[in-house]
C-alpha cells in the first residue's frame, strides 16, 4: 500500500482550545511523522473559510487522509465530512481528535498537561488515519407509508399531517375507538374550550381520510426489517360486529339484558355487553364484549343478533393477523392514570367519596354519567365542600419522582368550573403549583380570585364518618406554619399523576426502543432530537415520551410527522458503512453473535453462517468482541486501526 498523504488541521476554536493548548507545540510534534504531508492551524476550521482551506489543500496537495484536531465529533464531524466530499475525497478517510472537551476544557488549570495530551491524541489519530479505507455508502429505497401506534390526540395529529401530505398511514389503536384520554376530558385549560368540540371533528376526519387506514382493537405483534422497509404484523381482536355493515342504530344495545360498568365513564355508570364507547366514537360502530355476554345462542340469549336488521353481528368473528410494510413508525402510546389506591393514606377505593381527577372530569361533562353535576358517589348528592390533593403519584419518593405536568392545571380548571357553577367551597392542597404554559398563571390567579382556597402543604390523614360518609381532612399550611383541619367534606379529589402505559414495555421490546427509568420511551437527545428514537426511522410523540399538556403533545406529534416526511420524501436513504462484516470461512455458525446483538441485525443465511443486515447494524462492535472464531470485523473500527492507536501512544511513553 503506498504511503498515505495525511493532512493535519488544528483548530483554535477561538480561545476554547488555543487559550489552554499550545498549538505551535502540537504542530511541531506531529509535522515530521511519516505520512504527514501537511500541518496547518486555523482559528475556526468549522467556519466557511476554514472549510474552504480544507477543500483547497486536499486538491492542491493530493491529500488522501485527513486528521482534524478540534471539538467533539458530535459537533462537526458531518461538517468536515461534507467538505471532504466536495473536494472529491472519501469522508471515511477522516479522523477527528477531540482536543477541546478532552484536553482544554478539562485541563484548563494545567496548560502543559493539556498540550501533552493533545499531542498524544493527534499522534494516535494520525496512526489510525493511515489505515482508514475509503468505504462506500450504500442506499436503500424507503417506502412512503407510516405506522402510527396509538390514536390519541398525538397519533391523530401525526396521522392527519402525514395523510394530508399524501403519505399512506396505518393508524393502530388498541381501544375500540380513537381519541384517547382527551375524548374523556370535558374542557381544556386555560381557555375552557370544549374538549370534544376540538377533538371529534379531527377524529371524524381520520375516519374518512383516503390516506389513513384505521385499525382499532389492535396491537403491534411483531416488527422486522429496518428504516425504510419495516415489516409489521398487527394482531387485531374480534369485534363481533361488521364495521362496514353496522349503522350504529343501537337496536342491539336496547335489547341486551346485561349491565356492565362503563370503562369510558371510569365505572361511574353502566353500559351493555354490546355497546359503543361514546356517542362520537370513531369508528362509529358497536362492539360485543364477549367476556360479559350471556351467550350467543338463542337458548342463552342471542337477542342482539335477532334485533340487528342490518345483519352486522357476527358471533364467529376471529382474531386477525394483519401484515403491512411501512417506511417509518411513530409511537404515540399515551399514558395511564396513576392508581391512587397505592396511596393508602388517602382512602381511594376504600372511602366512596374519594375520587380522582379523571372521574370528576366525567362528572363535569354534560354527556357524562351525572349530566355535568359533581356529586358524592355514595348518594349522588351535589358536592358542596370539596378538597383537592395535588401530586398524588407524582413528585413522591415512594411512587414517581417526576412532575406529571397536567395535574395542577386540571385541578385548577375543575375547581374554577365547579365554583362558577355551584358556588361550592373548594380547597386545594398543593406542594408547588406548576403553571408554566401560556395563560396558565393568569388562569390560576383568576381562579384564586374567584374564591378557591389554595393551601400550601401536604395532607396527612383523611377520616370518614361511617354513617354520613362525610370526610375530615387533616394537613398543614406550611406558609402559616399551622395544622389545618377541614370537616364535613363531601368529596376529596386526588390529583393523580400520569404513568407510562403498560403498552410501553411491549412496544419498546418489539421495536427495540429504550425506556427511561420512569418507564416512558427514551428520545435520542432531549434537546436536539426530542422526537427521534435511537432506531432510525422510528419516532416518539406525546405522552409516550413523557408527561406533557395538549399543546406540547400536538407540537411533538407534528414534529414526529415532519421527521417521518423528511425521511420518506427522499425516496432513498444512505447507510453509513460502519456495519460489521462476517468472514464465512471463519464462522462456525455458533450464533453467539445473534444472541448478543442489541439491534437484531444478525441472522443465519442458507449456508448456516452469520449474516449482518447493514441497515440494522449500528457498528457497536459487540459481536466483533464476542465472536469466539474471530470471524467478525467492524468496518471503520478494525482491530488493526485500534491497535495502531494504542501502539502509537505506548511508543511515545516508553
Amino acid at each position: 500500500m503506498p504511503e498515505r498523504r495525511i493532512g493535519v488541521f488544528i483548530c483554535h476554536c477561538g480561545s476554547n482550545i488555543a487559550g489552554v493548548v499550545d498549538i505551535d507545540r502540537v504542530m511541531e510534534a506531529v509535522k515530521d511523522i511519516d505520512g504527514v504531508a501537511h500541518v496547518e492551524d486555523y482559528k475556526y476550521v468549522c467556519s466557511k473559510p476554514g472549510q474552504q482551506i480544507l477543500r483547497d489543500k486536499i486538491k492542491e496537495l493530493r491529500l488522501d487522509g485527513i486528521v482534524i484536531a478540534a471539538c467533539s465529533p458530535r459537533m462537526h464531524e458531518t461538517t468536515f465530512r461534507n467538505a471532504m466530499r466536495e473536494a472529491g475525497l472519501s469522508p471515511y478517510v477522516f479522523e477527528q481528535a477531540n482536543i477541546r472537551e478532552h484536553c482544554s476544557w478539562i485541563h484548563s488549570d494545567d496548560h502543559e498537561a493539556a498540550t501533552d495530551k493533545a499531542i498524544d491524541l493527534v499522534r494516535m489519530s494520525i496512526a489510525r488515519a493511515k489505515l482508514l479505507e475509503p468505504l462506500e455508502e450504500s442506499e436503500v429505497s424507503i417506502l412512503k407509508s407510516t405506522l402510527i401506534v396509538g390514536a390519541g390526540i398525538a397519533g391523530i395529529s401525526a396521522a392527519l399531517d402525514l395523510g394530508d401530505a399524501g403519505f399512506k398511514v396505518y393508524l393502530v389503536e388498541k381501544e375500540p375507538t380513537i381519541g384517547g384520554h382527551m375524548a374523556q376530558w370535558d374542557k381544556t385549560f386555560p381557555t375552557l374550550d370544549c374538549s370534544s368540540c376540538i377533538l371529534t371533528p379531527r377524529m371524524a376526519e381520520v375516519g374518512s381520510h383516503p390516506n389513513i387506514e384505521l385499525i382499532t382493537m389492535a396491537e403491534v405483534d411483531k416488527v422486522d426489517g429496518f428504516v425504510g422497509n419495516f415489516e409489521v404484523t398487527i394482531r387485531q381482536r374480534p369485534r363481533y360486529v361488521d364495521l362496514e355493515i353496522c349503522t350504529s342504530c343501537g337496536d342491539c344495545s336496547l335489547v341486551c339484558p346485561v349491565d356492565v360498568p362503563a370503562e369510558f365513564e371510569h365505572n361511574l355508570s353502566f353500559r351493555k355487553a354490546i355497546y359503543v364507547p361514546f356517542a362520537q366514537a370513531v369508528p362509529s360502530a358497536y362492539l360485543l364484549d364477549m367476556d360479559n355476554c350471556l351467550g350467543v345462542d338463542a337458548v342463552r340469549c342471542g337477542k342482539c343478533k335477532l334485533a340487528c336488521e342490518a345483519g352486522a353481528i357476527d358471533y364467529d368473528d376471529q382474531e386477525k393477523l394483519i401484515r403491512i410494510d411501512v417506511g417509518t413508525i411513530i409511537v404515540a402510546t399515551g399514558f395511564d392514570v396513576f392508581d391512587a389506591s397505592q396511596k393508602e393514606e388517602y382512602g381511594y377505593s376504600v372511602f366512596p367519596n374519594v375520587v380522582n381527577l379523571a372521574e370528576v372530569e366525567r362528572m363535569l361533562s354534560s354527556a357524562g354519567p351525572t349530566q355535568g353535576h359533581v356529586v358524592r358517589p355514595h348518594d349522588l348528592k351535589e358536592a358542596k365542600r370539596i378538597v383537592y390533593i395535588q401530586c398524588v403519584g407524582s413528585r413522591d419518593e415512594r411512587t414517581n419522582k417526576y412532575c406529571s405536568r397536567i395535574c395542577c392545571m386540571t385541578a385548577i380548571k375543575q375547581a374554577r368550573m365547579i365554583r362558577d357553577k355551584t358556588g361550592a367551597d373548594i380547597y386545594i392542597f398543593y406542594i408547588d403549583l406548576r403553571t408554566f404554559g401560556k395563560g396558565y398563571e393568569e388562569f390560576y390567579e383568576s381562579t384564586a380570585s374567584a374564591g378557591v382556597a389554595f393551601i400550601r402543604g401536604r395532607v396527612g390523614e383523611i377520616l370518614e364518618d361511617s354513617e354520613t360518609h362525610l370526610l375530615t381532612v387533616r394537613g398543614e399550611d406550611t406558609l402559616l406554619g399551622k395544622p389545618v383541619k377541614i370537616s364535613d367534606v363531601d368529596l376529596v379529589v386526588l390529583s393523580t399523576g400520569v404513568v407510562a402505559p403498560e403498552a410501553a414495555k411491549q412496544v419498546s421490546h418489539i421495536l427495540g426502543l429504550s425506556q427511561s427509568p420512569d418507564g416512558f420511551l427514551m428520545e435520542a437527545h432531549p434537546k436536539l432530537r426530542p422526537v427521534d428514537s435511537f432506531n432510525d426511522g422510528i419516532f416518539v410523540a406525546g405522552m409516550a415520551q413523557g408527561p406533557k399538556d395538549i399543546p406540547d403533545t400536538v407540537a411533538q406529534a407534528k414534529a414526529a410527522a415532519a421527521g417521518a416526511m423528511g425521511l420518506m420524501g427522499k425516496g432513498k436513504i444512505s447507510i453509513e458503512p460502519y456495519y460489521s462484516v462476517v468472514d464465512e470461512d471463519k464462522c462456525s455458525g455458533c450464533q453467539v453473535c445473534i444472541s448478543i446483538c442489541p439491534y437484531s441485525a444478525i441472522t443465519m443465511n442458507d449456508r448456516d453462517r452469520a449474516e449482518v443486515n447493514p441497515a440494522l447494524c449500528k457498528g457497536c462492535g459487540t459481536c466483533t468482541s464476542t465472536c469466539p472464531s474471530g470471524a467478525i470485523t467492524s468496518q471503520h473500527y478494525t482491530d488493526g486501526q485500534i491497535s495502531a492507536m494504542i501502539e502509537e501512544y505506548l511508543s511515545a511513553h516508553e
